[in-house]
């Protein structure tokens, strides 16, 4: 069977293709590859070796050739060409009044097709737009609205972690994500700390998730009073990569305390009465007390936007 490669494009855009022709083929080789309507150029980004899952999305197709000298030639020029085309079509869509803004224009390789990616708030009726620009430009036209996360992967950037954006790395669908992710990562629910460039939140919030649910169920919740190898004292917080609880005492100092050194739960409040029993496991109980604050912070983290990417 054929070998399976990662082709990336311009904006960011990622594709699989079968070497079907048994090309000799390298990382940052340049190639033509076949598309739905002709041909595109784009960049050899690795040789896939595991298993892809690939039944979200279409049959991949073939890499035909690698690109010669004037292909390459030819594809810088059309970069240069865009930025052109992306003014253009931004006063057509002036004066046609539409609320839309664009963020890309994207032409294929062998020009059979010219994509315009946009963002707006609402549905846009662009049927004019698109009569204009096919005959404008005498090609086909594809309109396409994306969100906001989709408008940060085209543009790209990096992040606060001072690495490439997730989104332009690695991920390939986006998934929902919640201050409640935030929570139970321990991080402070301000906007400005935990969203991306996209303005959303930080996709980020999800990579470690798993690890600190399945750790903190190993431990009392925060604010519980425990009795230890090293004494009384009240859960602060836990150090999922340690997997150690920070315990602070009755003289306020803190110490830490694997989850062997933790004998029985006190209390499970300061101001919870109840008999003291062995501890064996904790189960997450949900904190009411800041619903409020995060169901306040998710509406700021939202304004401005309406269209989920």
């Amino acid at each position: 069977m054929a070998e399976l490669y990662l082709i990336g494009f311009k904006g960011n855009r990622n594709g699989f293709f079968y070497n079907s022709y048994y090309h000799d083929l390298k990382e940052t080789n340049f190639v033509i590859v076949e598309v739905e309507r002709g041909e595109d150029l784009g960049l050899v980004k690795r040789k896939l070796t595991s298993d892809i899952d690939l039944s979200e999305g279409s049959t991949p197709r073939s890499i035909l050739r690698s690109a010669s000298e004037e292909d390459i030639s030819h594809w810088k020029s059309l970069c240069q060409q865009e930025k052109i085309y992306k003014q253009e079509v931004i006063e057509m869509g002036k004066r046609h009044g539409l609320p839309m803004k664009i963020v890309d224009v994207d032409c294929q390789f062998d020009g059979n097709k010219m994509t315009v990616y946009f963002t707006a708030d609402h549905r846009v009726d662009f049927r004019d737009l698109v009569k204009e620009l096919a005959a404008h430009y005498r090609t086909r036209i594809e309109l396409r609205q994306i969100g906001v996360r989709d408008e940060a992967r085209r543009i790209g950037g990096y992040g606060i972690c001072g690495r490439p954006q997730c989104c332009i790395s690695f991920i390939r669908n986006f998934e929902p994500i919640s201050t409640q992710h935030a929570r139970e990562q321990d991080l402070p629910l301000n906007p400005a700390k935990i969203s991306g460039n996209c303005g959303r939140l930080l996709c980020c919030l999800r990579h470690e998730l798993d690890l600190y649910i399945e750790v903190k169920k190993k431990f009392p919740a925060q604010g519980t009073r425990v009795d230890t190898a090293k004494g009384q004292g009240i859960v602060e917080r836990i150090d999922v990569f340690n997997e150690e609880a920070i315990i602070r005492n009755d003289d306020r100092l803190l110490f830490r305390c694997s989850r062997e050194d933790i004998l029985q739960t006190v209390r499970h409040r300061q101001n919870d009465t109840s008999t003291v029993r062995p501890y064996h496991s904790h189960t997450t109980q949900s904190d009411t007390s800041s619903k409020q604050s995060i169901d306040e912070l998710d509406d700021e983290i939202d304004a401005g936007s309406n269209t989920q990417s």
